[in-house]
């Protein structure tokens, strides 16, 4: 399981979910270029920037679209230079820099929390920056805020998140946007997202990146959300991983094992796509260590501000270095939003907290875990490769339907001492095809992801 809650991000969220109220639902805007879902449960609006025409809008400063099978956005003729101090290494570098802003993109969902996701090659000597601005339901606007600064590697920079971003209205805790009191009625109702590329001075090197986008949401305030019926009876063939046989494996990367929940995920995943991990790649890791896999997918997750491996656009990220793979954060509303997409053969990866009472069979409690939902059950539970599991044999694991629903749905949960904490309300990783399948192209665009 994952770590310890952490005041940074979770902890703080839940005072201000505990006071907020539920808004009014917000009538879907004209059609665009996003995929959107204001149904009472799912409250979110996804906007993603991925095709040629996509990075052809906005305002390029020093980019260039890039065209081909995986359109995206590079770096043309630099703008400037910048220095760039890494608070985690301490050393200063000069960097080429390039900017492409996005449209305004008007939220369907006013949101009291956004988060964004991003894929993107970042070869060594470049690495990139992701932005959001916003304007509130009152009219002013939001500072640029830093949503991450990511590298595929971490030879040139470390990728951190960025803390302590505040302007009083709202705030940023570690991967999430998130207002400050939602009790108030404000609201996020547009923002922009701003990508700038970095790379080292007189080279020709360039990141270039594929997706870009964000999910705002406004989840009802709930400790308990409704039951759905079960409608799907299918078990995906997707890899297992034991995040525990790594307990004490590479302390530095959030305490070893035994907190790698979100990378062991990702990397069931991301094997169940046809992604691999090479030798040389693997090379760095101790040749007596099972699985090595895990291991990089732990370094290469990590978060060297959260000190963690389960910052959510940093899992998305590095899925979508996987050749033919991309990968976004987004929030569902019901299991019946999970069976639609393992009826098209796409599993989930889905975050929630809980006591050991509250999830039957677990025989843990934690305050946050991420496991891969492969599946559903002819009684409609649900059948998740839970990697908080003594070996990679005991990962498979059945589920009652009502309790993890309502653990994975929830923004509001008791700890064991009685406390308000938050729940994730229905955060999900999604990773899928570059080039979906008719088929799947319709599951997710069903769940609001496009």
């Amino acid at each position: 399981m994952s770590r310890a809650e952490q005041p940074s991000r979770r902890t703080v969220l839940a005072a201000a979910m505990a006071a907020a109220v539920t808004a009014p639902m917000a009538v879907a805007g004209p059609a665009a270029a996003v995929a959107a879902d204001t149904t009472p449960d799912r409250p979110v609006d996804n906007r993603a920037w991925t095709t040629h025409a996509d990075w052809r809008s906005g305002t390029a400063q020093g980019v260039r679209p890039v065209a081909g099978p995986r359109p995206g956005v590079a770096i043309a003729a630099p703008v400037g230079t910048a220095d760039y101090t890494d608070p985690h290494t301490g050393t200063t570098a000069a960097w080429e820099y390039a900017t492409w802003t996005s449209p305004v993109h008007r939220l369907s969902v006013p949101s009291a929390e956004a988060i964004a996701s991003w894929n993107a090659h970042t070869p060594a000597g470049t690495w990139l920056q992701v932005e959001l601005r916003g304007t509130y339901s009152d009219g002013t606007d939001t500072p640029w805020y830093v949503m991450g600064r990511w590298a595929a590697g971490d030879q040139d920079i470390r990728r951190t998140s960025v803390d302590d971003q505040t302007d009083g209205k709202s705030s940023i805790w570690t991967d999430t946007f998130a207002i400050d009191d939602a009790a108030t009625g404000l609201r996020l109702t547009s923002y922009r997202l701003r990508l700038t590329l970095y790379r080292k001075p007189g080279t020709r090197l360039t990141p270039t990146v594929w997706r870009l986008g964000a999910m705002g949401s406004d989840i009802p305030d709930r400790f308990t959300v409704p039951a759905s019926a079960p409608g799907l009876a299918r078990e995906l063939d997707v890899p297992r991983y034991s995040q525990e046989i790594h307990k004490g494996q590479y302390p530095e990367y959030d305490n070893g094992g035994e907190a790698w929940c979100s990378p062991t995920s990702s990397q069931m995943i991301i094997e169940y796509w046809g992604g691999r991990l090479t030798p040389e790649q693997l090379a760095w890791v101790d040749p007596s260590y099972a699985d090595p896999q895990i291991c990089h997918a732990a370094r290469f997750t990590y978060d060297h501000q959260y000190q963690g491996c389960g910052n959510w656009p940093f899992n998305a990220a590095y899925a979508g270095t996987f050749h033919g793979i991309q990968g976004v954060v987004t929030r569902l509303g019901s299991l019946t939003d999970l069976e639609t997409l393992i009826a098209a053969g796409v599993p989930a990866i889905t975050s929630q907290s809980f006591l050991a009472t509250e999830l039957t069979g677990a025989g843990y409690g934690t305050s946050g875990h991420l496991m891969t939902v492969i599946g559903f059950t002819a009684d409609g539970d649900v059948i998740a490769n839970d990697p908080a599991s003594p070996s990679d044999e005991a990962v498979r694991r059945v589920y009652r339907r009502r309790e993890f629903e309502n653990i994975w749905l929830r923004t509001k949960r008791y700890d064991a001492n009685g406390r308000v904490r938050s729940g994730t309300g229905g955060v999900c990783y999604l990773y899928f095809p570059v080039r979906p399948t008719p088929r799947q192209r319709r599951a997710l665009a069903a769940v609001g992801v496009a």
